[in-house]
Formats: C-alpha cells, structure tokens, sequence
C-alpha cells in the first residue's frame, strides 16, 4: 500500500512540474482527494503547476491569509479562490495540453455527482456548480446576480495579472459570502495593508493540526498554497475525519487522573480560557456548597461573562472566540429576514396574550361599588353580593431564564442556537418580560455558566448573545440546577427555564488525589441525573421547556429528560411559533 500511495504522489507532482516547468516547486499531493475523484487530485496537481508558472502564487497566498486575519471565513474564501484560479489557468493549460480539458471534464463530472447535494446548500455552492454545469454543457439559465459573478470569472481567462485574480476573489467573496465584510472589516487595500508582524503574531493554531501547532503562521502559509487550487474544498474529507475523531473519542477512557499539580493551574487556566469570573470569592464558595453536592460533589462552578467580555490576556482562545462571534453574526446576517419575521411573530404572540391578562373583569363582591339594582335583595336572600369590583390582571409577574448548551457537540450548530435564543431574547425585551441568557459547557471538574445578559439588563445587551461558543462537555443535571437556584430567588410569582440542548449530557470525570471514583456522567445516568432536576423545579412551581437542537437519534433522550414540554425545531423559521404557543399556554394558565 505504502508502494502505491508513494508512486501516486510521484505521478501528481511529475504532473505539476512538467506543467509548471519548475521542479523546484514544493507540493504535497492530496491523496484522500484521489480516492474519492482520481481526475480530481490529476487536474489539481496540474493547476499546482500552472497557477505557480502563470502567476505569483506566494502573492495570491498572502492575500488569502491576510483577509483571514481580518476575519474571513476560510472555507468560502477558499472555495471562491479555487474559483477563480480555476478559470485564470485552464484556457492556457487547455491550449498547450488538449488531453487536459477531458481530464477537467471528467474532474467536474466526478464533483457533480459526487458533492451536488452539499453544495447546492450555500450561495458559494451554488455559484460552483453553475461554473461546472458550464465546463460541461455550456452556459445555462441563471439568476442576474449569479450570471454577474460567472462574468468576473470567465474574465479571468484573458488576464495575466495576479492582482486581478486577486481582486475577483475579493468582490466574489464580499458580494457572495459577506456582503457585510468591507463595511465591518475593511477594503481589499486595508487587507493588503496587513503587516507581516501582525500575522507573525496572530495565532494560527485554529486552523492547524495538532501535530503542526508549533510551526504557526508559516505552516498554515504553506497549507493554504497547497489547497487553494482544489477542485472543492475538501469538506468531505474533513467531514470524514471528524466523524473518525468523534468514534476515537467515544471509546476514550471517561475518567481523566490528574496530579496536585495539574489542579493547582486548574483555576488559572479556566480564568485564561472562559474569562474572568464576576463572583466574589465567598458568592463562589457559597454556591459551590448549595449546588455541587451528591454524584456533582467533585464538581464546581464557574460563573463568567465571557472572553471578550472579561479576559485576562488576549490568548489563542480569545482570538479563536471573537472569530466565532464573527460567524455568528455573519449566520445572522445570512438570515437576517427571517431572524426578523420570527422576532415579530413571537413578539405579536406575547404581546396579545399579555393585553388579555391587562383587560380589567368586573364581578359582583361583599365590597366595593354598590349596584342598586340589586339592593331588593336586602332581607330578602342570603346573597350579599350588592357591590361590583373590577380584578386587575398583572403582566409583569413573569420571570424567564435561557439556557444554552455549550458543549462540543453544538460546534455545528452555534450559528443556529446563538439565532434562536437571539430571537427569543428580542421577543421578551419588546413586551418587557425581565429574562437572563446563560450557556453552559464543563471543562474538567469546572461547569462554566457564561452569561450573556442579566434579568434587567437593557435591550442592546442582546446582541451579547452572538459571543456564544462552544467547547468540551456538558454536565447540564448541575446547570440546569444552578441556574434554577437562581431563577427560584427572583420575586415574579411565574417562573420559565427554556433550555436549548442536544439531549446528550456527557462529562469527563476528573479524578483528584484523594478523591473517590464516580461513574462517569453519560448515559442512562447522566440523562436520570438531569430529568430529575428538571422534575424538582416543576415541583418548585418552574415551568421547564426543552428546545432540542441535536440529531434526530438523539430524540428520545430529549423526551425522557423534558416529559411532553419540549420542542423539537429543524429550521429558524419554526422556532417562534412553537415556543410562542408554549410561553402563550402558559401565561394564559393563570388568566
């Protein structure tokens, strides 16, 4: 095997250099490209070839981390640069080379058939699979806005200049993926002004291997050479490997032994990577003693605002955190129409429900205002209810608490969940319901509670809600009960918890020096463990709601942990209708 895959890679890189003409030329062919299209990873290695003879490539590099620092996605910017070299190199390679344009054929047929469903997901997709139909058949019906951007790259065909292809890559992406970036972010002359100091010091770790984090800028320099003229953008690989990485950490040993000196940088590290906690110390050890007792005792927690918010240096996990904001906003964005048509809709709910509990009812009563009509009665009947009062209804006796789940296993879908408490949290501040936006992940023994905004806090603190990132586990029996010691001290005579999760509590168990060994928090146990929080605040008089925002298999855990309060939301759009009939059923309870 080893044989083959060294002769494969010999055969992609002759490819390259006779194109290019430069054998000095370093790449590394991609061989997992190869086993899903072998005319894929061929016609790659070629583009290699042409781009570095026909263009500056290092210059194009440059461009592409330098609008990365500036907080460009790197998967659309990749896909919208493969693009565009595609089309600045293929006429010229075609021209030299006749069996090149069957290679690119085939190349084009393997990805339509292939990748066609993922890709038609995004407007990036969409554009791709309209430049192959195109390779293929010649060109088709298109929108005017895509017919536009096919134009800028067909151009390339004609032009020598890599600022040109450098320059369509910038519009194709602004105008694309983020019509949004050069008002928040910057012209193409400001990302170009990017100093090599400032990517120097940027930290690259997010996007490296493990095994590459000590080499930084310029390994990722390198990496980015070598896909940038990829047919796709190797997300199914990546997907590939992520579902591997998953089932690797599945059969991982649950119990993490620790020495007293691991323990001892615990907190600092916490602190570096969460943010500062807004506790006193005796508020932390207070509740630390209410909350973490019985199969939690090992356990603490950590109350903070966030890493953007309180940070203690600017760290890789910093910038990693205000990049997710980024995309978070940008997935906001993206939907902004129906995220807006959704906040209108559950604020129309709540606020008709809220006018009926307003309306005052007048009743007969032994006091208040006498209604003569009725003063036959006296000596006459036992009923003394001569008298008329009007009951008031008051609105303001409602108190709501958001709880998101942070664990890792939400990584796919922060944009989804930081949207869907977003819209929530507009809906309560414009009928003025005091309501607190909280997520919880579980690094070690450590549940970190981030708050996004407190119960009176004002309407422009819910934009916090985009700061929302995951990370680690998720112990959500001890934040559900957390959170609800909170939410039982407040004064409102109605209380609500909506929690949003993915219906899989998981933790690593932390085993200290000295400490016993409890089961690990999964399963059947850790799932009984948070129905009966869920249960006891019910008993406390909380009404709990559980949005699910998981996979479908992990359905049934959601049920046993929620009973029938809870809902289960594919898409933005659905999410206002249902929690506003739960939140609508349960004003007009009391009416």
């Amino acid at each position: 095997m080893e044989e083959y895959e060294l002769e494969l890679e010999n055969r992609i890189k002759n490819l390259m250099w006779t194109v290019s003409g430069d054998y000095s030329l370093d790449f590394k062919p991609d061989l997992a490209a190869f086993a899903r299209s072998r005319y894929g990873a061929l016609y790659d290695g070629m583009k290699q070839g042409a781009f570095a003879r026909y263009f500056d490539r290092e210059a194009f590099s440059m461009y592409l981390v330098k609008k990365m620092y500036c907080h460009a996605m790197e998967g659309p910017l990749l896909s919208v640069s493969q693009l565009c070299i595609e089309f600045a190199v293929s006429a010229r390679m075609i021209k030299e080379r006749e069996g090149v344009g069957e290679i690119r054929r085939k190349a084009c047929e393997d990805i339509l058939e292939k990748e066609f469903h993922r890709l038609q997901e995004n407007e990036v997709g969409r554009l791709k699979l309209a430049m192959f139909r195109e390779i293929l058949n010649g060109r088709g019906p298109a929108p005017k806005r895509q017919k536009r951007w096919m134009d800028l790259l067909l151009n390339l065909e004609h032009t020598e200049d890599t600022m040109e292809v450098i320059r369509t890559a910038d519009i194709l992406y602004n105008e694309v993926v983020d019509p949004y970036f050069e008002r928040q972010h910057g012209t193409l002359e400001q990302v170009l002004a990017v100093t090599m100091e400032d990517l120097a010091e940027f930290s690259w770790k997010e996007f490296l291997e493990e095994e590459a984090m000590e080499s930084s800028f310029e390994t990722y320099l390198d990496k980015l050479t070598e896909q940038m003229t990829n047919l796709d953008t190797m997300e199914a690989c990546k997907q590939e490997k992520d579902r591997e990485e998953q089932e690797k950490k599945s059969s991982d040993k649950r119990v993490l032994v620790v020495d007293e000196k691991a323990l001892e940088k615990m907190y600092s590290y916490v602190e570096r990577n969460y943010g500062k906690t807004f506790l006193t110390e005796a508020e932390e050890k207070r509740m630390n003693y209410l909350m973490c007792r019985g199969i939690h005792s090992d356990c603490s927690l950590y109350f903070t605002r966030g890493i953007l918010k309180d940070p203690v240096l600017r760290n890789y996990q910093y910038e990693y955190a205000r990049k997710q904001k980024d995309k978070n906003l940008y997935e906001y964005y993206d939907n902004h129409r129906i995220v807006k048509n959704n906040i209108r809709i559950l604020t129309d709910m709540l606020r008709k429900t809220l006018i009926m509990r307003d309306e005052t009812e007048e009743v007969l009563a032994d006091r208040g205002k006498i209604v003569p009509s009725r003063l036959w009665r006296i000596g006459r009947t036992s009923e003394a209810r001569f008298f008329t009062r009007e009951l008031y209804q008051d609105a303001s006796r409602f108190v709501v608490d958001i709880l998101l789940d942070a664990s890792g296993s939400q990584r796919s879908r922060q944009g989804q969940v930081a949207i869907q408490a977003y819209i929530l949290s507009e809906a309560l501040s414009n009928v003025g319901i005091p309501h607190r936006v909280m997520s919880f992940c579980t690094f070690w023994d450590y549940t970190i509670l981030h708050e996004f905004r407190d119960y009176e806090a004002k309407r422009k603190e819910n934009s916090n809600i985009f700061e929302y990132i995951t990370s680690s586990n998720n112990r959500d029996g001890l934040a559900i009960k957390a959170i609800g010691g909170g939410l039982l001290e407040r004064e409102e005579e109605h209380k609500i918890l909506i929690v949003l999760s993915d219906g899989r509590p998981y933790d690593v168990i932390l085993n200290r020096p000295n400490a016993r060994n409890p089961k690990p928090y999964e399963g059947n146990y850790a799932i009984s463990d948070t129905g009966f929080e869920v249960r006891r605040l019910r008993s406390q008089g909380v009404c709990v709601l559980g949005v699910f925002a998981g996979e479908e298999k992990d359905l049934a855990a959601e049920k046993k942990i929620f009973g029938k309060d809870f809902a289960y939301i594919r898409r933005i759009s659905g999410f206002s209708p249902v929690v506003g009939r739960y939140l609508m059923k349960q004003i007009e309870r009391e009416i």
